[in-house]
């Protein structure tokens, strides 16, 4: 068995010409190594993604969701494996806690940005960031830690997984005190199967270890992916998928983490599989709706807007489409493509972690992501409910829509977006909006703060 203690092989992962098992070995924009382990080949998916997974396996068995989760997720669903009878009995159902996770959370996370680079030294410069650019005021609180902070061993003795002692040198709790310090929350990934993605070790199996090791951390945020136990897929199956492989998978670590103290919130990162839309709140608190972006730009945004606009009835207060981390500050993205990524996350209410190097933010960058009345919309603490689709009487229905209205402490709110290539000119009649029921509205522009003026229901040209 390896040692849990640091190895040569560990320090320095870059020397291998080959991936471990079910890293990541191929995608575009992909520069690393495209062969896997002995045992293990590199399966392809889409083109964003391949992986390494055992040479027994096939992409059917180990499924992901393409980038296009819309027509990836459509065309199957999955079932219980008989064989797991005596698990499902076994696991508890816990009701995910209620002291966190009523409003969408708001925070950053390391994968976007850095991947397995990740230091503790990065996380807490994320962390003062949201002081000095003043996210923190903003409302963000949650400084999350994603995939490869571990050994590639548990301690053998404890079955604890094991910071790497090169990245985070005094360990995770005191990272965990400094952050705290600053008035924020930490979050960590972990993985609802024996491996994460990268290849570092699961939860599955230890749920409680890992609990509990999270606790005395003072861990407030987590996230499980789920690794290789997967579902059987049968199209047209009526089974109650909360006893799905994958809904059991993350049921036994909500059970694990009901009672930390201090309170998680849980996120299950499940891209989308499962119907997990139809029972993730009685699990956890929000629930990734699709694969990761990858390669940002405007069309895998609209592909993720376009699958999550017809499950957005599972929305409301402790129930949370995660529509992925943001791509602000990534990529090629115009600055009208930011603010409409933005935008939609904010009024469909989706969880918003930001997943740049905050210090290469431009300031018109931070202007999108701390606008106050877009942020106020989401975070709207009698209304859990997020803007739902409308086709006005003035233009012909799109994929995905362009129209959206939805109610805040405030009013009534009309959200526009121009998922055409090119600037466009809409024309709406305020008498289709619904919700909408005053023959006199003042119009408001919530991206410069600015009142438009008092309208008598008639044709207004945005």
């Amino acid at each position: 068995m390896r040692s849990w203690l640091p190895e040569a092989s560990d320090l320095v992962p870059s020397v291998f010409s080959q991936n471990i098992a079910y890293a990541q070995c191929g995608g575009f924009g992909w520069t690393g190594p495209t062969t896997c382990i002995s045992g293990y080949t590199c399966v392809f998916f889409d083109t964003q993604y391949s992986q390494c997974l055992p040479e027994t396996a096939t992409n059917s068995s180990f499924p992901l969701p393409s980038t296009n989760a819309h027509s990836a997720i459509s065309s199957s669903i999955s079932c219980l494996d008989p064989a797991l009878t005596s698990v499902t009995a076994a696991v508890s159902t816990a009701v995910p806690s209620k002291a966190v996770g009523r409003l969408p959370a708001l925070g950053w996370n390391t994968w976007n940005a850095y991947r397995c680079a990740i230091s503790a030294n990065k996380v807490l410069a994320a962390a003062q960031s949201f002081v000095r650019l003043g996210l923190r005021e903003a409302g963000y609180e949650y400084i999350n830690i994603d995939d490869c902070w571990a050994m590639l061993d548990r301690n053998p003795e404890t079955n604890e997984q094991v910071p790497d002692p090169v990245k985070f040198p005094n360990g995770i709790k005191s990272l965990a005190d400094k952050i705290h310090s600053l008035g924020l929350k930490i979050g960590i990934y972990s993985d609802a199967g024996t491996e994460t993605c990268a290849g570092y070790p699961g939860s599955l199996g230890f749920e409680s270890v890992d609990a509990a090791m999270w606790q005395s951390w003072g861990i407030d945020y987590n996230c499980n992916v789920p690794g290789n136990w997967s579902d059987t897929h049968v199209i047209g199956s009526e089974f109650d998928l909360s006893n799905s492989k994958s809904a059991i998978r993350f049921r036994k670590m909500g059970d694990a983490i009901a009672n930390n103290d201090p309170p998680m919130q849980f996120s299950l990162c499940i891209w989308g599989e499962a119907h997990v839309w139809a029972w993730g709140a009685r699990v956890g608190h929000s629930w990734r709706m699709s694969g990761d972006s990858r390669c940002p730009n405007l069309e895998v945004i609209k592909s993720i807007i376009s699958f999550n606009v017809g499950k957005l009835s599972s929305v409301d207060f402790f129930a949370h489409n995660d529509m992925d981390m943001m791509e602000i500050g990534n990529g090629n993205l115009t600055i009208q493509e930011e603010k409409t990524h933005f935008a939609v996350w904010a009024f469909m209410k989706s969880p918003i972690l930001l997943g740049s190097d905050l210090e290469r933010l431009s300031p018109a960058q931070v202007k999108i992501i701390t606008n106050s009345e877009l942020i106020a919309f989401h975070q709207d603490a009698t209304v859990g409910k997020p803007a739902l689709p409308f086709t006005p009487s003035t233009s012909a229905r799109t994929e995905p829509p362009q129209f959206y209205s939805g109610m805040s402490s405030r009013g009534c709110h009309v959200f526009i977006v121009n998922t055409n290539d090119h600037s466009t000119t809409f024309t709406l009649d305020f008498t289709d909006v619904p919700g909408l029921n005053s023959s006199s509205v003042n119009v408001r522009d919530m991206w410069t703060f600015t009142d438009v003026g008092c309208f008598l229901a008639t044709i207004m040209s945005l």
